[in-house]
């Protein structure tokens, strides 16, 4: 088994975490490869007398198993990267909250001694991907979310959308978020979108601040086919995945949204489950008055 090592270079604890990786693997003659950017980092860290480093492309095309240092950012540009070649990710967390990249650095080690014995799993998470006749060419694909909104304008909008070829509804607000179950404790829980377990085979439609009671999310086979219509009287309109690639277009626009042909695949360990990381990290279901 080859591990790649990647992360973002930005976040300053890395510098002490990546040493300590490098020093299990070196001390178990496990093979890995290394991004130079993280390398050119470590002038001290452990080496076992060969050069490890790599471009990042590189990296993604030589690995077994992806390790991703840095938060959940970090993880969804990883994913992306490594598109359909279904490369199990590992995820150490740098970050603040850390839902996909769910191993501290403290644990690292003993993560890494899991995957070496076999003791762990692949969790398939779905992946949608969004087309627009307004971005010709371009496919944009997520692991959270694909967004679509009134961007820098004050307006509100009005987004007409269509589930497999039947008009559903109008919604009038700020935008609309189409998340996969990964993506439901993200930006779509903040606008009032239901918690959705990784497994389930759904895709969520969250309004964003609707103007009206009624305007409610809804949750639909993950099968579906989702077409969504921003008429010419709106002004700019920003298309998004994972709020990481971007397009601004101006209206009438049409996007299609549906499940891509393949899944991202994260690492997992035998000992947590979804249900831990919800009370950790969102603090489900602990009681305000308790401590």
């Amino acid at each position: 088994m080859r591990f790649a090592i990647v992360g973002n270079t930005d976040k300053p604890a890395l510098r002490q975490a990546v040493p300590k990786l490098l020093e299990k693997l070196d001390s178990t003659g496990t093979e890995y490869v290394i991004d130079r950017k993280i390398l050119n980092l470590l002038p001290d860290a452990p080496r076992s007398g060969k050069d490890h480093g790599c471009d990042f492309d590189q990296c993604i095309e030589k690995s077994d198993v992806l390790i991703a240092f840095g938060g959940d950012g970090t993880i969804l540009a990883a994913a992306r990267s490594v598109g359909g070649r279904g490369t199990p990710i590992l995820g150490i967390n740098l970050g603040k909250l850390g839902f996909l990249a769910e191993v501290a650095p403290e644990g690292m080690q003993e993560a890494i001694g899991d995957i070496l014995n076999n003791k762990f799993y692949i969790e398939d998470r779905l992946v949608l991907e969004a087309s627009s006749p307004s971005i010709p060419g371009r496919l944009l694909h997520a692991v959270n979310d694909i967004v679509v909104d009134k961007s820098r304008s004050s307006r509100v909008i009005d987004i007409e959308m269509h589930i497999d070829g039947a008009y559903a509804v109008t919604y009038r607000g700020d935008g609309l978020i189409v998340s996969t179950p990964t993506g439901s404790t993200a930006y779509a829980l903040s606008n009032g979108g239901p918690i959705v377990t990784p497994a389930s085979l759904v895709i969520g439609i969250t309004p964003i601040s609707p103007h009206t009671l009624s305007g409610r999310p809804i949750i639909v086979p993950d099968t579906s086919s989702i077409r969504i219509i921003v008429q010419a009287d709106s002004d700019e309109v920003l298309i998004s995945a994972d709020g990481q690639m971007e397009s601004f277009v101006r209206p009438p626009i049409e996007v299609r949204v549906k499940k891509a042909p393949y899944p991202v695949r994260l690492v997992k360990r035998m000992d947590t489950t979804y249900f831990d990381v919800l009370r950790a990290k969102l603090l489900w279901g602990r009681n305000p008055k308790g401590s």
